[in-house]
């Protein structure tokens, strides 16, 4: 059904001999969103995405994508999905323009591929054979092959690795017109300001679990409170600015004459603080909110910071 997920995962379960690489892990990928699968290394988020893929088979729990079994229906979910892996899938030999027409011949009504070169920036290496492209170049084949069929669902691993800024733009305007016709997206990235620009949704794994899961705004406001920071003059009574704040906000004065209030930062308590200062005759000075990022969020559940030496975690 059109407001079914198209990704439902619970209760899973995948070990490798003794270690256990996912937990019991609950996911749920709304449909014609784009969904960012965030994780330190080793927290089990490849081998969750590759387990929908259908690529892994779960040790236990169950696994749905678009109502299908990854693995039991194989052959009627694959021409519904693309995959863009990190590396490989492609014949070392193969010529880019060759490997692209190819898989555009095995779906039924795919995009037409001279525009899709063209759009991705594919059109003076058609020729060279997949062994001697770039990095950036191979990343932006592996896009095409799996965007080229006009897929349903399409998963991405690290879609913009190794880009240079203009084609990072690029790939994220194609990301943006996948969703605005109706494609649903899971994306793995390290980068946060591209979770923080693509995607509706995110999921932060770790320990083989997903330990949050919202919109970028929703896990901002969910992590640490954000900051409102003034300077007046020192010594300021901040048990009368606490009264005159909403329930939950609080004031400090790290430093004389500096000043910090937390709490839900809005124009309302902005207002608040400023209506304050002016009947106390305080005339409040750089006064700046600091709102915390999705990278701030991310360290604080996970206490690891997301790098590029952990694209294959």
């Amino acid at each position: 059904m059109e407001n079914e997920p198209v990704v439902q995962v619970s209760g899973l379960v995948k070990r490798y001999g003794a270690k256990t690489a996912v937990n019991g892990l609950d996911l749920v990928v709304a449909t014609g969103a784009v969904t960012a699968v965030l994780g330190p290394n080793g927290a089990g988020k490849t081998t969750t995405i590759e387990t929908c893929e259908g690529y892994r088979r779960p040790d236990a729990g169950t696994v749905r994508v678009l109502g299908l079994d990854p693995v039991a229906d194989a052959e009627r979910l694959r021409p519904r999905i693309g995959v863009m892996l990190q590396s490989g899938g492609v014949y070392s030999g193969a010529r880019a323009d060759e490997m692209l027409r190819h898989m555009a011949k095995l779906h039924a009504h795919p995009l037409d591929v001279d525009a899709l070169i063209e759009r991705l920036g594919l059109a003076d290496c058609g020729r060279t054979t997949y062994r001697r492209l770039s990095g950036g170049q191979q990343q932006r084949l592996s896009l095409a092959m799996a965007v080229v069929g006009r897929p349903e669902l399409v998963f991405l691993d690290e879609p913009t690795a190794g880009l240079d800024p203009g084609a990072r733009r690029s790939t994220w305007d194609l990301v943006r017109e996948l969703r605005a016709d109706g494609v649903s997206v899971v994306l793995t990235t390290h980068f946060m300001d591209e979770a923080e620009a693509l995607a509706d949704d995110v999921a932060i794994i770790d320990a083989g679990r997903v330990i949050a899961q919202g919109s970028p705004e929703q896990l901002c406001r969910g992590g640490a409170e954000n900051t409102l920071r003034f300077t007046g003059r020192p010594g300021l009574d901040l048990g009368s600015l606490v009264k005159a704040l909403p329930d939950g906000s609080g004031a400090a004065e790290p430093l004389p004459g500096t000043y910090r209030i937390t709490g839900s930062v809005d124009p309302q308590l902005l207002a608040t603080v400023t209506s304050w200062c002016a009947q106390h005759g305080v005339m409040p000075e750089g006064i700046s909110v600091e709102r915390h990022t999705l990278e701030d969020v991310f360290l604080e559940l996970t206490g690891k910071k997301l790098t590029g030496k952990e694209l294959r975690a």
